[in-house]
């Protein structure tokens, strides 16, 4: 059994309204942590599915650039999840993303190591590696950067920056999610795997746009939570200073492959494949050999891609899960995002009106 982190009591989460954040939370709280959360709320209420299991001891509703060192009083460590969390958001305003992504992150840092804060785990993404050779495995310190998109390019460089902060009493760690798929309060379906299942499940069609050779890798929102718990609980000598792919062994897919996990998963769905995208340039295989060698007594995932298809299936059908639901702003944040600037609850630097 993993030990919990004697040194760390309280943890917060940023961005913990949003899909990861809404499992992280209860999973840290079940483990004995004291969670605070601190979220901008554009995801709080009309993006929730179903009730949260537990909350955090307080909830902090704030942007991350306007964080303040205040909010960071008696806090042992950050889980920072709060970002535009994808490329299409990204791109929504390239110089907003720079704010929040990237100046957010470094405020947050900075005034972290001020106050005192133990540990500073970063959510950061494999988008950094931009178009890659498929044949070749990615992996964190060797393979390439090129990052393409704002919201790449961002991650990217919050990384770099990050590192240059870290000693030996703040400890920085950068974790790169695979595409995360699986049930959450907050489910997202503008990500494949869960778009591939909420497809199949509502309209009983799985419309694959490129000709399905596309490489994708793929890991569990509960799994993904567990790694970014590794870095608060892992001894420093294994994590300070390092950046980790976060997959399972064999977790590289192609979306042929992912359409027929979601089939199997929903039998009468039939898979079709447009080829409008041809083969796709957007490709990529990641090795995650160094998080399940040196993280292997922190991480230990355990959710596949049937079981997880398994977990969508039983979630919709509890929630009553329709294709308005499917198409709706609520599983899609750049829609839900679109629809509170023209409701003008935010305005085009996506802060609050009122």
């Amino acid at each position: 059994m993993i030990k919990q982190n004697k040194t760390v009591n309280t943890i917060m989460v940023t961005g913990n309204l949003g899909y990861i954040g809404s499992i992280i939370v209860p999973t840290l709280i079940n483990k004995g942590y004291s969670v605070v959360g601190f979220d901008t709320g554009y995801y709080m209420k009309e993006c929730l599915l179903y009730n949260e299991e537990r909350e955090p001891v307080k909830q902090i509703l704030k942007d991350i650039r306007d964080v303040s060192k205040g909010d960071l009083e008696s806090i042992d460590a950050i889980i920072h999840l709060a970002a535009l969390s994808n490329d299409p958001l990204g791109e929504l305003e390239p110089s907003i993303t720079e704010e929040v992504n990237y100046q957010g992150t470094l405020r947050l840092a900075a005034l972290a190591k001020e106050s005192g804060v133990k540990r500073f785990v970063y959510a950061s993404s494999q988008s950094m590696y931009g178009i890659a050779n498929s044949q070749d495995e990615l992996d964190e310190d060797n393979s390439t950067k090129n990052p393409l998109t704002a919201y790449a390019k961002t991650k990217w460089m919050a990384e770099c920056e990050l590192k240059k902060m870290c000693d030996d009493h703040f400890i920085v760690s950068c974790f790169r999610p695979s595409t995360v798929f699986g049930a959450s309060p907050r489910i997202r379906c503008d990500i494949v795997f869960n778009n591939l299942v909420a497809s199949a499940y509502t309209t009983g069609k799985i419309e694959i746009k490129s000709d399905g050779t596309p490489w994708r890798p793929v890991i569990h929102v509960n799994d993904v939570s567990q790694a970014f718990i590794a870095g608060v609980e892992a001894p420093i000598e294994l994590i300070n200073n390092e950046s980790f792919n976060i997959g399972i062994f064999n977790g590289n897919f192609t979306v042929k492959q992912l359409a027929d996990a979601a089939q199997q998963v929903v039998p009468d769905s039939t898979i079709t494949y447009t080829g409008e995208h041809g083969s796709d340039s957007r490709t990529y295989k990641v090795s995650f050999n160094k998080i399940l060698t040196r993280l292997n007594n922190y991480f230990q995932p355990i959710w596949d891609l049937n079981r997880g298809g398994k977990q969508l299936v039983e979630c919709f059908t509890n929630i009553n899960f329709t294709e308005d639901d499917f198409r709706s702003n609520k599983c899609n944040r750049l829609l839900h995002l679109k629809k509170l600037i023209a409701s003008k609850k935010i305005n085009k630097k996506l802060r609050w009106i009122n």
